[in-house]
């Protein structure tokens, strides 16, 4: 136990990817049922007892249920591996530890904010505590999931607006890998071929995301992303309309026998029999 003097240790948290708690970069092992307790408190800070009870034993009688909690909280108190706060009825981690999950939070408010943090792209990369299927986990998982989702879209945004088109190349296709079915990352690929003058680029990547698209869900892409393409393929597409109307030109020109067949590349000859 730390004695009065004694330096405060640097404590972390860490959900995403796995549960992990450090003591100065020291794994501390924690039983996995107090592992759950820790999890929820730092994942809902500042609920009720109620609340947390109702969510870590919810198929358990209310009196059963903060019975548990209690016990719970007394032997973390007894072995403080994660210090926790209490006021009134509501409980929390204390100030000195610090939660993964907060710092992707508060990455996505500064992009949200229009600012780049450095390393924002790998931010969050991991699930949030997999393995775990409680609930409350299972609702926390995805919305950090869209939360980091919207957070690089945004980021690639933001390079895309500073010209800075590798590092939105980078925030794009990491979303992409997260999602590969969501249309926006795919979106924002193209776009940035195009802002970077590579067309055959930005098409590519159109039709990869429209084969992957049919295949998966028989679907196709959305009218907002088939029009990012519209500039670009319109002078194929006005070749390729013209050029049935070409040859037929060709065909009727002035001193061309009717029904005669043009030599020459389009129209390969037929040998006459000796």
């Amino acid at each position: 136990m730390p004695t009065a003097g004694d330096p405060v240790p640097r404590v972390s948290l860490h959900l995403l990817g796995g549960f992990r708690l450090l003591h100065d970069d020291v794994p501390v092992v924690v039983p996995r049922g107090l592992q759950r307790v820790i999890a929820l408190i730092g994942l809902r800070p500042g609920a009720t007892r109620s609340h947390l009870a109702g969510l870590l034993w919810p198929e358990t009688p209310e009196d059963r249920a903060l019975s548990s909690l209690r016990t719970a909280l007394w032997r973390l108190r007894q072995d403080p591996c994660c210090p926790l706060c209490t006021d009134g009825d509501t409980v929390r981690l204390g100030p000195t530890v610090q939660l993964d999950v907060d710092e992707l939070v508060a990455t996505a408010a500064r992009v949200r904010d229009g600012e780049v943090p450095r390393g924002a792209a790998g931010a969050g990369r991991h699930d949030l505590l997999p393995g775990w299927y409680d609930d409350w986990v299972l609702l926390e998982r995805e919305r950090l999931r869209q939360l980091r989702l919207h957070m690089l879209e945004e980021l690639a945004g933001n390079h895309l607006a500073a010209n800075r088109h590798g590092e939105a190349l980078e925030a794009a296709l990491e979303a992409m890998a997260a999602e590969p079915l969501r249309e926006t990352p795919h979106r924002l690929v193209v776009r940035i071929h195009l802002a970077e003058g590579n067309a055959f680029e930005a098409v590519h990547a159109f039709y990869v995301y429209r084969d992957l698209l049919l295949r998966e869900l028989r679907l196709e892409p959305s009218p907002a992303m088939c029009a990012l393409l519209d500039e670009t393929l319109a002078p194929i597409r006005r070749a390729t309309r013209q050029a049935p109307q070409r040859r037929a030109d060709r065909n009727n020109a002035p001193g061309r026998p009717a029904g005669s067949t043009p030599r020459g590349p389009t129209a390969p000859t037929t040998p006459h029999p000796r």
